[in-house]
């Protein structure tokens, strides 16, 4: 699958997974695109850790709040680390996000299903935490998202994107004149 096909397919899967081992070289496939996305002034403050033990697994999504990616058999967690650029400015966030895009297009390229799940995980009960301390991730680390990895037992569907003229131009806003 090239790039182009893996945007167009790449969709959020809430449903439940088959029972199908992700094989660990697929696993690091994933990883090391995450690694390879780019990072505000190189600071690297991305981190990944795959999760495919099943008694870990087990643990972990005991503890997810909501039920997507529940019965999914591998996850991958993603950390950051607050890092100073430059300027007193940070670019965790952006990092963080370029390396989920670049595992979400890796994991459909794949075959594979996930969903970015971040707001359950960094909300105030600390879910994100609680994940973090099993997975012996120190202090200084956040875990800001998991994203399940499996083949999806149904159907997914990619939702309805708003059409390219009412969101991109040339030359101006809203098109040129």
């Amino acid at each position: 699958m090239d790039i182009f096909e893996a945007i167009e397919k790449r969709c959020s899967y809430r449903g439940a997974y088959q029972e199908v081992t992700v094989p660990r070289r697929h696993l690091e496939m994933i990883l090391q695109a995450g690694l390879a996305a780019p990072s505000g002034c190189n600071k690297q403050t991305t981190s990944l850790i795959a999760v495919d033990d099943k008694e870990m697994m087990k643990q972990l999504q005991e503890v997810i709040p909501i039920k997507t990616g529940k019965t999914a058999p591998a996850m991958i967690c993603v950390l950051t680390k607050k890092i100073i650029a430059h300027d007193d400015r940070t670019y965790q966030v952006q990092d963080y996000a370029a390396a989920i895009e670049n595992m979400l297009l890796a994991i459909t390229a794949l075959g594979y299903d996930t969903c970015w799940i971040e707001g359950q995980v960094t909300g105030p009960d600390k879910v994100g935490r609680k994940m973090a301390d099993m997975l012996g991730v120190p202090k200084e680390y956040d875990l800001v998202c998991m994203l399940p990895v499996g083949v999806a037992a149904e159907t997914s569907i990619r939702k309805e994107k708003l059409p390219f003229e009412e969101r991109a131009w040339f030359n101006h806003f809203g098109g040129e004149r």
